[in-house]
């Protein structure tokens, strides 16, 4: 998968910089071999880059992408040092470190045709850091917004079809989620509030297993429910410490 997202965020990124003057980055790969770049300093600097990167040696070819950008902020390489950073981050498993890089790029340079490739590395990055179904599900949540955002705005990208692969087992994370905590209300005796868990459920997430499963749980937690209803109506209910609900 990570050759796959290499090869093609280099046939997105060279489209981009058409225009680049000759020498620049689409010159550059389209050789079989690295052209010469005309400042010897940032070249050195540059096949140094490329070396740590293709090696997985991710600080080191951080470093070097980073004295790119800050060195030549006005040669073609300073966007493309710019991205590699964010990359480093991802491939060295600093998600989070990668989400701001990530979205710093945006904010910057929202029209470049990297654009897809950024949000769908901001995707996976959430995806990645996504939680167990009995654990908190904000990574998961993140993860389905961006992939839907970048299928919404970008419906032709070469990302769209892992997208929504992605969407999916998000949305099953989330579907089970929601059973787990309805299951540990009606443990727990606060029969309504698993109720009306499994009934936001079925509303948010119909079409995940764990929604099958709350349809045949409803019928046992309704009952216990509406019980529940006419004991606080008729002050019966007592709370943890046995005193009854206001």
């Amino acid at each position: 998968m990570k050759k796959f997202l290499v090869l093609v965020f280099l046939c997105v990124f060279l489209t981009s910089c058409a225009g680049t003057p000759k020498g620049g980055l689409l010159s550059w790969f389209k050789k079989d071999k690295e052209t010469q770049i005309a400042d010897e300093n940032l070249n050195q600097l540059v096949k140094k880059a490329l070396s740590y990167y293709r090696r997985g040696l991710w600080k080191e070819a951080e470093k070097a992408f980073r004295d790119i950008k800050d060195r030549y902020p006005d040669s073609p390489y300073a966007l493309w040092a710019e991205l590699k950073l964010a990359d480093c981050k991802f491939f060295a498993g600093d998600y989070l470190e990668a989400i701001v890089l990530y979205q710093e790029f945006e904010k910057l340079h929202p029209t470049n045709e990297a654009i897809p490739y950024v949000i769908f590395q901001i995707a996976t990055c959430y995806y990645k850091l996504k939680l167990p179904p009995d654990r908190d599900q904000s990574f998961s949540k993140k993860a389905a917004e961006y992939y839907e955002r970048l299928i919404n705005r970008f419906p032709d990208s070469p990302y769209t079809l892992e997208a929504r692969k992605r969407i999916r087992k998000c949305r099953e994370t989330l579907g089970e989620h929601e059973l787990f905590v309805a299951k540990f209300y009606y443990r727990t005796k606060r029969y309504r509030a698993a109720y009306y868990r499994l009934l936001y459920l079925l509303e948010m997430y119909p079409e995940t297993k764990a929604a099958s499963k709350a349809r045949r749980l409803t019928a046992k937690y309704y009952p216990k429910a509406l019980e529940e209803t006419r004991a606080l109506a008729e002050g019966k209910l007592k709370d943890f410490w046995g005193r009854p609900y206001p």
